[in-house]
């Protein structure tokens, strides 16, 4: 069922009897499908995607290439473990190329990021270096576009 995975990627709101006339399956089998994605953990969980530009609280977030001694027993998965604890973590990625991990951060103030990147990130054993990049503005995230119509011109161009 893994048309049933995407349209639950798209829209995690949709009820099994919608996906079911979607699927052409029955309410029964959608409704089994899902509970046996999310028993075996391919489900991880349903989260709303927030436009923080749009919201009444003050936001930043930024991408933040870390580069690592991995340890000799574990690899990387012990200082994925140990960034992925920090609360303003939202996301950690290992990468192939230039850097080893790719990790996704938001906090009130770019300030606040600043500080936790030269306080708590920068100072864990195996940091070698970061790079921290501030994100100015999202237009698109997890699929689903951000700016409004008239944020776009006749030529597809988005304006801030």
């Amino acid at each position: 069922m893994n048309d049933l995975l995407t349209l639950l990627s798209e829209n995690a709101r949709l009820t099994a009897a919608q996906l079911a006339v979607m699927l052409n399956k029955t309410e029964a089998e959608v409704a089994a499908a899902v509970k046996s994605y999310e028993e075996s953990g391919v489900i991880k969980g349903y989260k709303a995607l927030i436009d923080w530009d749009k919201a009444p609280v003050k936001s930043a977030s930024a991408i933040i290439e870390l580069k690592v001694t991995p340890k000799k027993e574990t690899g990387f998965d012990e200082i994925a473990r140990r960034v992925m604890a920090f609360d303003e973590v939202e996301s950690v990625y290992l990468m192939a190329g230039a850097y080893d991990f790719a990790v996704i951060v938001r906090a009130a103030t770019i300030q606040d990021i600043a500080m936790f990147v030269a306080k708590r990130l920068s100072t864990l054993d195996s940091v070698i270096s970061t790079a921290t990049h501030f994100v100015l503005t999202r237009y698109k995230d997890s699929g689903m576009i951000l700016c409004d119509d008239g944020d776009v011109d006749e030529r597809g161009d988005m304006w801030l």
